[in-house]
């Protein structure tokens, strides 16, 4: 590899680095709002919440790498250029292919990775994260909050005025209409969540009464208590399936499921998450070459850097609002989806030419300097 090669390439990923790090600390933050009340309403630990946040990184980072690379990619070169090291290579005999090999490869190998990502480990964490946060929504512990109405699986209501730390409780109300003969209500001055030995919580309910009506009937029957176990599965939806998430599906599953299986909603939307995990890399690639062009293409103009820049943002925004149309479109035409990977394979091919074409290798000749 050349030498010149190697110093662009190194800028390059020290930037990335650099920019990927801080985007993805911003983006983790403002995706760690919605857990707060998660974590807080369910006395969670620091650490619980830290891996609900870990298990989201590698989706964001699928998202801001193509965007990292074409704004590290504009800064690199645009220095260059403002610090005439492009005019020193023309000058030298190093064609603008070769000057754009760093990034080129940095695109390359950026491309690659968001494969691996989305391929096997964003749906292998994602799948993580949603059983981790179902395993919190669904834990009896978790759900009886004091001063509301908690809803435990069907049926089964209670409702708490206060709750320490250690899970001891005070006025507490229970309806209990599971059983299909008669309907239960419980109250009690106080009372404690304990967990037995098979693993399963109890409600202990201390200085009380019980109600129960029989349904069809006026039959009420009342017993005064000194205490009371009202048991019930950790998980208030032990037996239910959870709720599938086409984010924790894999390429496979995506691919291969029928419209019989899932139905013809859902079968769009797996059949176009599945390709679009295979087709968002390429727009690493296609970016920088957006970057590139934009900013090689043609004289070298200080004065008019600031033009290439700003059409180097409003052709990627447009880019990005024309591949969001592509996609919303193939959830409604499935016949769409071969643009989903055209679209960014034929952008990079345009691109590509211009880099080779032979007017746009010429050196000296189309190098403006203005002092």
């Amino acid at each position: 590899m050349l030498l010149i090669v190697r110093y662009i390439l190194h800028s390059l990923v020290v930037s990335t680095l650099f920019v990927v790090s801080g985007l993805t600390v911003i983006m983790g933050l403002a995706q760690s709002l919605r857990f707060i009340e998660l974590a807080v309403s369910n006395r969670t630990s620091v650490i619980i919440f830290f891996e609900l946040i870990f298990f989201i990184m590698p989706s964001v980072l699928t998202v801001i790498l193509p965007i990292t690379l074409f704004i590290v990619v504009l800064f690199i070169y645009n220095k260059l250029i403002n610090d005439q090291e492009i005019i020193v290579l023309q000058s030298t005999g190093f064609s603008y292919w070769t000057i754009a090999q760093p990034a080129l490869i940095l695109a390359t190998i950026s491309t690659l990775l968001g494969l691996i990502l989305n391929i096997w480990v964003v749906p292998h964490v994602f799948e993580k994260f949603h059983k981790l946060r179902w395993s919190l929504n669904s834990n009896v512990s978790n759900i009886i909050q004091e001063g509301r109405f908690n809803q435990i699986g069907t049926g089964l209501t209670i409702y708490i005025k206060n709750r320490s730390s250690n899970d001891e409780m005070s006025d507490i109300i229970v309806y209990d209409s599971r059983n299909s003969l008669n309907t239960i209500t419980m109250m009690s001055k106080s009372g404690i969540l304990v967990k037995t030995d098979n693993d399963t919580l109890k409600l202990m309910m201390i200085n009380g009464i019980k109600q129960e009506v029989t349904r069809g009937s006026d039959r009420l029957s009342v017993l005064y208590f000194d205490k009371y176990a009202l048991e019930f599965d950790e998980s208030m939806n032990k037996n239910e399936k959870r709720s599938s998430n086409v984010m924790g599906k894999s390429i496979k599953e995506l691919l291969s499921v029928t419209e019989e299986q899932v139905g013809s909603i859902k079968f769009r939307q797996f059949r176009t998450e599945g390709h679009q995990r295979l087709a968002s890399p390429l727009y690493n690639f296609t970016f920088v070459i957006l970057a590139l062009t934009c900013l090689l293409f043609k004289s070298i103009n200080h004065k008019g850097q600031i033009n290439r820049l700003i059409l180097a943002v409003i052709l990627m925004i447009l880019i990005e609002i024309v591949a969001l149309i592509i996609l919303n479109m193939n959830q409604r035409y499935l016949s769409l989806v071969p643009f989903i990977y055209l679209f960014p394979l034929f952008l990079s091919f345009i691109g590509v030419l211009v880099l080779l074409i032979p007017s746009f290798k010429k050196a000296p000749s189309f190098v403006n300097i203005d002092e």
